[in-house]
């Protein structure tokens, strides 16, 4: 079909806007609709892409013949842009499906993951970028080194991060895929853990040639015609692992990387903590598989800057250390405290939280609390709702009741900066992946003048 726009609804999500990119670089004419401004949108805006945030079918380009509509399952059915779109003979597709058209006839690197996949895919796009062999990559967060969540090359290699929300990473034909998790999540999608984790393997079957998967993930060679490798930061046994690991004193990670092939020495990852050293394990067995040589995958891991959002440092001086991370499901939390903790050992750690969902709050409360329970002190916010209805007798209160750390409060989120101003920190982290970024500048600030 001969596209001349493309109108997003819901174009602020961190999936769609690399899309609604891709289109404008290749000189169509994009817009589209999310409820609320942020960062990201602006930035979209300045890049000339008409963004607006009221539902209002107006908007929509009237060329339904030559307009191809893109949208995300997070907006709800009854939405009126999308209701409009459905009812008036528009070619409407999900996010999911024309990501995955975009990424055919070309290898695709895949990585998928409960957590993880957004590092590990960023980090393999930049060492393949930064060795010139060059890559496209949809990205499921804002990479430092490019400041973008879009990679552009004519080389037909493409990066994606494969989200397994609404099953979207069906959609993809991966050459290459890594898988780093399947702790349970969307049970709100998939209803069990069985059926969570057969997405996995039915992922794991699309993959044509090897599933990179972290040692002890149950997917094996009975899911998928592919070779199956694995890795580990820890566990000698898999395919790809390191050696002679030991961190130095800004809390970064060097190791020599045990490979099929050989040994690469000195590795040194570029951004700080345990998880990131795991991830770099990760993309590095997909640069390898792929074909870099090792000494450009070694470069490429440490000049990587790293992930906006994902063991994001705001403040490190002396005494006082402010850290944000996107982390909202319990396995994630437990990972980032203890990488804080290997960074800064011994000192007192207080964790401002937000909730993400009513489904996940009900479903993961004990485990919420279990994580949260290991900082110093914490600061739990209201539930952010995102797609979600309430669900009865589901608040944040769920999870407070249940945490044992020395200090918590629990308070709303226009209650926050008040309250830290009169505490006394020394390690504070931000998590969670609703709208609790939107006070990463006011607190930056706020310490900065302590």
């Amino acid at each position: 079909m001969d596209w001349k726009e493309v109108y997003f609804i819901g174009i602020g999500g961190i999936g769609m806007s690399a899309i609604a990119r891709y289109y404008h670089r290749k000189g169509l004419k994009v817009s589209g609709y999310d409820k609320t401004p942020s960062d990201l949108t602006k930035e979209l805006e300045k890049e000339g892409i008409a963004v607006h945030y009221t539902d209002n079918s107006l908007y929509v380009p009237k060329d339904k013949d030559h307009t191809l509509v893109v949208y995300t399952p997070a907006i709800p059915h009854d939405m009126g842009e999308l209701v409009y779109v459905n009812s008036n003979d528009y070619t409407v597709i999900k996010r999911s499906a024309i990501l995955g058209e975009i990424t055919r006839g070309q290898k695709c690197l895949a990585v998928a993951g409960t957590h993880g996949k957004t590092s590990t895919s960023t980090l393999a796009a930049h060492i393949i970028t930064a060795h010139n062999k060059g890559c496209s990559a949809f990205l499921g967060g804002i990479s430092k080194n490019y400041n973008s969540n879009l990679i552009v090359s004519h080389e037909p290699v493409v990066v994606v991060e494969a989200d397994e929300f609404d099953r979207s990473f069906l959609q993809l034909r991966p050459a290459l895929a890594v898988i780093t998790a399947m702790d349970a999540d969307h049970l709100d999608i998939y209803g069990t853990l069985e059926s969570y984790q057969q997405a996995f393997r039915d992922f794991a079957a699309l993959t044509s040639e090897v599933v990179i998967k972290k040692e002890g993930l149950p997917i094996s060679e009975k899911d998928t015609k592919a070779r199956i490798l694995t890795y580990s930061l820890t566990s000698k046994t898999a395919d790809f692992h390191p050696e002679n690991v030991h961190i130095d004193e800004t809390g970064h990670y060097i190791y020599d990387l045990v490979y099929p092939d050989g040994v690469i020495k000195d590795v040194k990852v570029g951004t700080p903590g345990r998880f990131n050293a795991e991830n770099s394990v990760a993309a590095a067995a997909l640069c390898l598989c792929h074909g870099l040589e090792p000494e450009a995958v070694k470069a490429g891991i440490g000049s990587f800057k790293g992930v906006v959002r994902r063991m994001d440092f705001h403040v490190n001086k002396p005494g006082l250390a402010y850290i944000d991370d996107y982390a909202h499901h319990p396995e994630e939390l437990a990972s980032a405290i203890r990488s804080i903790r290997d960074i800064f050992p011994g000192r007192k750690l207080t964790a401002i939280f937000q909730p993400h969902l009513y489904t996940r709050t009900r479903d993961f409360a004990a485990d919420f609390a279990k994580a949260l329970s290991t900082v110093d002190k914490l600061i739990l916010l209201d539930i952010y709702p995102a797609r979600e209805e309430p669900i009865p007798g589901v608040t944040s209160e769920i999870i407070f009741d249940k945490v044992t750390a020395p200090e918590k409060i629990l308070i709303k989120k226009e209650e926050l900066m008040q309250t830290l101003e009169n505490e006394k920190l020394d390690v504070l982290v931000s998590f969670g992946a609703g709208n609790v970024d939107r006070f990463i500048g006011p607190i930056t600030e706020m310490l900065l003048k302590r």
